[in-house]
């Protein structure tokens, strides 16, 4: 599967572990629990490989310069703002942000779960956020080692989804675009 797209994969897994999820016999306590361990199992490797990535953004500290222009949010005349920030304060933004994606993943299957009393989403919510996890921006860089360039550099671009149609364009970090923004006098304070 490595010249599909992250999303089709995740398709795929979908689909499979629906099908798989059908012959696995919930009612059984037993199965049911071993299901459940899976599931906090999964969560706990990618809290690890979160908070690994955490110290390593810390161990680096790379106090390199960032430039780019936000885009508007959807809907707004407005012009994207220029933010002004350094690499581990742009890294450490987006690390947090994947925490509190999990942390809502879990609110959202609990719910389901212990409320709704769904059980076959536990096995799918078991791969996929794993799989993302391990195919994050930030993990292939502090993880995987891989340089930041090309895809990898920053300001990251969104994934292509469902929504990227309604969504406003990629943060811009050429030079064009910074110097233009500079000279609209947008944004430019420097985040810590």
């Amino acid at each position: 599967m490595a010249g599909l797209s992250p999303q089709v994969t995740n398709i795929i897994i979908i689909l499979g572990m629906m099908q798989v999820s059908k012959r696995i016999p919930f009612d059984d306590p037993n199965v049911l629990n071993m299901v459940r361990a899976l599931y906090v199992a999964s969560n706990v490797i990618i809290a690890a490989i979160y908070l690994y990535v955490q110290v390593q953004i810390n161990k680096k500290k790379d106090l390199t310069t960032l430039k780019y222009v936000e885009p508007p949010p959807m809907g707004s005349s407005e012009e994207g703002k220029l933010i002004t920030t350094t690499v581990h304060a742009y890294d450490s933004q987006q690390i947090k942000n994947s925490f509190r994606s999990q942390l809502m993943g879990i609110a959202m299957m609990g719910f389901m779960h212990l409320y709704m009393k769904y059980t076959n989403p536990l096995l799918i919510q078991s791969i996929i956020p794993l799989k993302g996890a391990l195919e994050s921006n930030l993990v292939k860089i502090h993880l995987f080692g891989q340089p930041a360039s090309g895809d990898l550099k920053r300001p990251f671009k969104q994934p292509a989804g469902l929504m990227s149609g309604l969504q406003s364009g990629p943060a811009q970090s050429d030079k064009k675009a910074v110097e233009a923004a500079e000279r609209a006098g947008r944004g430019g304070v420097k985040d810590e």
